[in-house]
């Protein structure tokens, strides 16, 4: 930290040089200057006066220097720490990069550290976008998409300053004797309860949530679209985590035996300082699923003990006759015109259920989630996941480079009318950040295809930082449109977990 002795002789310069100064110092010396005094103070404060969101990832096969490469880089410029998100390759141990990430950022910061099965970003070296894939061995010169057998040691820091918003991790206890349904009334209200404290609304701007398990996740996220106000954005992934709550002097070890979920909650302070502008959250999805064959009704649903799976029968809408999994199976391949049994397939359901948190009035909620088809026999059909009632209905869902390539145009389209409105009239809307959020039938598919993955964003907004990683399953609340084979489009109502897609999180500011 400087004496007050060069502190008071450099005032006498005057602010501009003095702001000069301060503007390019690392992190830890800025946070110092602006300790020196109130003049440096309010000098800081006029750098860093705008959000910012900073990232990188380093793929030295040490983790001490893997995590000290990302966070020099994130902590390179004036930043003020809000929150932290990492994505760490599965070989890396996460609880000690947890621990490693956590000590360099200080207990204050909330942090998830998140398990990745790939990851989108800038190198911590070249800061050159690239797409690291855990599984292929191969550098594809190109699609500049790093895949190499080592890479799945990587890690990638992300680190955000949002002024005006204030910034909280709620977990969702894992072990507990209460019931799940009660268990997941308290997680929807203690966020409530956070942001009516914080913006005197129940509603938060916008949710990373973060869980284990999809099938788990499945009931969380219906309360939570039902609960919160459709403004809410909610994107996030479901891979293992850790965590580290804001203010918390304990580091927890463990997700595994303490939260099943966690969401990082984000705010809009009433009570923000004067001077400080709107910062809003977009969510926009991609997906490459095209439907092929009718419509199904289930007839029966029998849920097994084993893993979540769900065995069911169903009836094409407008027959009686009740078809087994083998039968449903041979009349999907005779859709598609020929058998290929190594494509994967899950079906997409419809679901009409009744809603409700702790003692409210009790409501209807539609919603559409996708279960991952295991097998067909003359059994029936088993699928992941459980909540699939009688009465529900479903089709047949698969991959589809096209329409992958289709959808991401349009994202691409929705992006450049972000971006174009914030060009045009009175709007000074600014992009800063945006994070993808990709599941794993996208990244096994998709995610060494830049055009598909990564550009819709960075054509957009060349320069502007991003990250993003490859999950089990990609979390992004919205309205769902998907391609069914030989029509148009068709917009089937909401949908949390939406199956290979990729979720953009978008973060702007408007002075």
């Amino acid at each position: 930290m400087p004496s007050t002795g060069i502190a008071t002789t450099i005032d006498l310069f005057g602010e501009d040089l003095l702001e000069n100064i301060i503007s390019r110092l690392p992190a830890s010396s800025f946070a110092s200057a602006a300790c020196v005094n109130r003049s440096w103070n309010l000098v800081s404060d006029r750098i860093l006066c705008r959000p910012k969101l900073s990232s990188a990832w380093s793929i030295n096969p040490s983790l001490q220097v893997a995590v000290e490469d990302v966070a020099n880089k994130v902590l390179s410029e004036p930043i003020r720490p809000h929150f932290a998100i990492a994505f760490v390759g599965r070989i890396f141990d996460r609880h000690q990069a947890h621990q490693l990430i956590t000590a360099k950022l200080g207990s204050k910061v909330p942090v998830i550290t998140n398990w990745s099965r790939g990851i989108i970003g800038r190198d911590v070296i070249s800061d050159e976008y690239q797409e690291i894939d855990w599984k292929t061995n191969d550098r594809d010169a190109d699609t500049s998409v790093l895949v190499m057998e080592y890479v799945n040691r990587a890690i990638m820091l992300i680190v955000g300053f949002l002024p005006g918003i204030k910034v909280k991790i709620v977990s969702l206890p894992k072990q507990t004797e209460a019931p799940q349904a009660v268990v997941i009334d308290k997680f929807v209200t203690d966020i409530r309860e956070f942001s009516a404290s914080i913006s005197g609304c129940k509603s938060p701007a916008a949710i990373i949530m973060f869980s284990e398990i999809q099938g788990d996740t499945i009931p969380v996220m219906e309360k939570l679209d039902y609960a919160l106000s459709p403004e809410t954005v909610i994107v996030g992934a479901c891979y293992p985590f850790l965590r580290h709550d804001n203010g918390s002097s304990r580091n927890i070890k463990a997700t595994e035996e303490h939260a099943s979920a966690a969401a990082l909650v984000f705010v809009v302070d009433r009570n923000k300082p004067p001077g400080i502008g709107e910062t809003q959250f977009h969510a926009v999805i991609s997906n490459g699923l095209l439907s092929v064959g009718d419509a199904y009704k289930v007839a029966s649903v029998k849920e097994g003990d084993y893993k979540s799976l769900t065995l069911l029968t169903a009836r094409r809408e407008g027959s009686r006759e009740i078809l087994d999994g083998e039968t449903i199976k041979n009349q999907i391949y005779e859709e598609l015109g020929h058998p290929n049994y190594l494509r994967p397939f899950c079906i997409g359901v419809r679901k009409r259920r009744k809603c409700s948190i702790g003692q409210e009035k009790v409501g209807w909620v539609t919603s559409f989630a996708f279960h991952q088809v295991r097998r067909s026999d003359e059994e029936g059909l088993i699928v992941d996941d459980r909540g699939i009632k009688t009465g529900d209905t479903f089709r047949y869902y698969y991959s589809d480079f096209a329409t992958a390539l289709s959808s991401a145009a349009s994202v691409s389209n929705d992006l450049r009318s972000l971006k174009q409105g914030s060009t045009t009239g009175d709007d000074k809307r600014e992009v800063f950040g945006g994070l993808i959020f990709t599941s794993s039938s996208f990244c096994d598919t998709f995610f060494t295809q830049p055009k598909i993955c990564r550009a819709p964003f960075t054509d957009n907004f060349p320069g502007v930082t991003l990250g993003g990683s490859c999950s089990y399953q990609a979390i992004g609340r919205g309205d769902l449109i998907l391609h069914v084979k030989g029509s148009r489009e068709q917009k089937l109502g909401r949908c949390c977990l939406p199956k290979c897609s990729a979720v953009y999180f978008i973060m702007s500011y408007t002075p």
